[in-house]
C-alpha cells in the first residue's frame, strides 16, 4: 500500500528529531529534503532512517507501506536554498539556543517564498524571541514534537502575536495529515502546554519527598499504577467528567477540596540539595547510570507497544462511529 505522493517538505537539522520528522512526513507521502551544513552528517542521517523505519514496519506502524519505499522519499543536501526549493513547509530542528535560532531563521527568511511555513521544533523558546525582525515573520510558528514523535504523536503549535492565522490552520492540518495529534496555543506562554503539566507533576513529586511524606519509589508507583493507566488514553478533563455525573457535578463535589490541597502546593522548590541526593539514590538503585541505555531501549519498546494499542483503539472507535 503506497502513500499518495504529496508536496515537498524541508527539514533543517539532521539530528534525531530531524530524522524523526523526515520519516513522519515521508510516511505520509511527502517528498522530504534534509539539510545540514555538514554533508557527512546528512549522509549519516539518511542511513539512520532505514533501521528506524524497518522497526516501525515490523510493528505495523507504516500503514502497510514498505520501509524501503518510504526512505526513497527522503533526500539530503548541504545547500539550504536547494532544500527549501519548492517546499510548502520548513521544519527547523537545531539545538535550543535563541541566538542560533535567530541566525537560522534569518537564513530561512532569506530563501523563503511568500507562502512557505517556517516552523521550529523548539520545546521551550517562544517564536517571538527569534522571528520578530524577519520579513516573513507572519509565516513563522513553533511545532514542538514529543520524543520519539513516531510513538508519541503530540505536536504543540505556538504562534507569535504576528503569525498569520492561516499559517496556524495550515500547520495544524499538515500535522493531522501526517498522523500527529496537534494542539494549538492561543498565545505564547512559557513552557507551552506539555511541560507546564509535566513540571507541575515534577514539582509536587519533589515536595512529597522533600517534606518526608513518602519515598521516591512510592511517588513513581502512585503515578505508574494510579494516574498513568487512564491518562494513557484519557485526558485530565475527561477523567474528571467520568468520575462524577459530569464536569459540573465533579467540581461541585470536589472543587473546594482540590482548591484547599492546591493552596498547600507552593512555593516552588529548588531541585537540589539533600532531596536531590535522596531521589538520585533511589533512581540509581532502580537503574544505574551504566544501565540507562538498555532501559531507554526498553522504554521505547513499551512506547511502541502502546502506539500499536492506541492505533487499534482508534480503529475500534472509528468503527463504532461508522459501523
Amino acid at each position: 500500500m503506497e502513500a499518495e505522493t504529496k508536496e515537498r517538505i524541508a527539514i533543517v537539522g539532521s539530528g534525531l528529531i530531524g530524522r524523526c520528522w523526515a520519516m513522519l512526513f515521508a510516511r505520509a507521502g511527502y517528498f522530504v529534503s534534509i539539510y545540514d551544513i555538514d554533508s557527512e552528517q546528512v549522509k549519516g542521517a539518511l542511513a539512520a532512517t532505514l533501521p528506524m523505519l524497518l522497526d516501525m514496519e515490523s510493528r505495523d506502524l507504516l500503514g502497510g507501506q514498505k520501509a524501503s519505499d518510504i526512505q526513497k522519499q527522503i533526500q539530503g543536501t548541504n545547500q539550504l536554498e536547494e532544500a527549501m526549493q519548492g517546499a510548502i513547509h520548513v521544519q527547523e530542528c537545531v539545538p535550543e539556543s535563541v541566538d542560533l535560532k535567530k541566525r537560522v531563521f534569518a537564513q530561512l527568511d532569506e530563501h523563503a517564498s511568500d507562502t512557505v511555513v517556517l516552523s521550529s521544533s523548539t520545546s521551550c523558546i517562544v517564536p517571538s524571541l527569534f522571528t520578530e525582525g524577519l520579513k516573513h515573520r507572519s509565516q513563522c510558528i513553533v511545532a514542538h514534537p514529543v520524543n520519539p514523535p513516531y510513538y508519541i504523536p503530540l505536536v504543540e503549535l505556538v504562534p507569535a502575536a504576528w503569525t498569520n492565522p492561516d499559517v496556524v490552520r495550515r500547520t495544524r492540518a499538515l500535522m493531522a495529515d501526517i498522523g500527529q495529534a496537534p494542539v494549538t496555543l492561543n498565545k505564547e506562554v512559557n513552557g507551552f502546554i506539555l511541560n507546564r503539566l509535566q513540571y507541575a507533576l515534577i514539582m509536587e513529586a519533589w515536595r512529597l519527598v522533600e517534606d518526608g511524606v513518602c519515598s521516591p519509589e512510592d511517588v513513581d508507583t502512585a503515578m505508574v499504577e494510579g494516574l498513568a493507566p487512564r491518562y494513557s488514553f484519557m485526558g485530565i478533563f475527561e477523567t474528571m467528567h467520568l468520575n462524577a455525573d459530569g464536569m459540573k457535578d465533579y467540581c461541585e463535589r470536589y472543587g473546594a477540596n482540590i482548591k484547599t490541597v492546591c493552596e498547600t502546593q507552593s512555593p516552588a522548590r529548588d531541585l537540589s540539595g539533600r532531596t536531590l541526593s535522596v531521589v538520585d539514590d533511589a533512581m540509581q538503585r532502580k537503574v544505574p547510570v551504566s544501565g540507562l541505555g538498555d532501559r531507554r531501549k526498553w522504554r521505547d519498546r513499551r512506547l511502541a507497544a502502546l502506539a500499536v494499542h492506541k492505533m487499534m483503539m482508534k480503529k475500534e472507535e472509528a468503527k463504532s462511529i461508522n459501523p
